[in-house]
């Protein structure tokens, strides 16, 4: 592809309604792809679905889209999370999963441009977001270019 997908990612834990929203707006983005299994949890405050796509359209002009294709399982997280797993073992059992979901197949690249990857993890370094626009990268011939909020 000659023309590349511009796409950020962001988390929303460690920061505030203020500096979250922000980043959005002066990224540019026109869609939040929220890659959440859960994306009602008590504990997300501003980043609950029914309240971040509000704040997103009033604040950035922005879209949400909930897209549970691009999160990992209950029991790939409660493995991780619960069970203090290992980074490596997630990693490798996430990109299995999404090449069992064939999402490369499901989703085109034309559907990430001016696009944000939202997740939990406040960066990118040990969190699916970035696993999934590797995966991608890798099946789409680096198609994506990513930016981490």
């Amino acid at each position: 592809m000659s023309d590349s997908i511009d796409v950020t990612t962001i988390g929303f834990t460690k920061t505030t309604a203020e500096r979250f929203f922000a980043r959005i707006k002066s990224a540019g983005v026109k869609k939040v792809i929220d890659v959440r299994l859960h994306n009602t949890s008590q504990l997300a405050g501003f980043a609950k679905a029914d309240d971040l796509s509000y704040f997103l359209k009033e604040i950035c002009g922005a879209d949400y889209v909930h897209q549970p294709l691009l999160a990992p399982t209950d029991d790939i997280l409660k493995a991780f999370k619960r069970d203090k797993g290992d980074w490596g073992v997630y990693q490798s059992v996430f990109l299995d999963l999404m090449g069992q979901r064939k999402i490369e197949e499901r989703l085109r690249p034309d559907m990430f441009q001016g696009c944000c990857l939202l997740c939990s993890e406040d960066t990118p370094h040990r969190c699916h977001r970035r696993l999934v626009c590797e995966y991608l990268n890798g099946k789409w011939g680096g198609a994506l270019s990513v930016r981490h909020l």
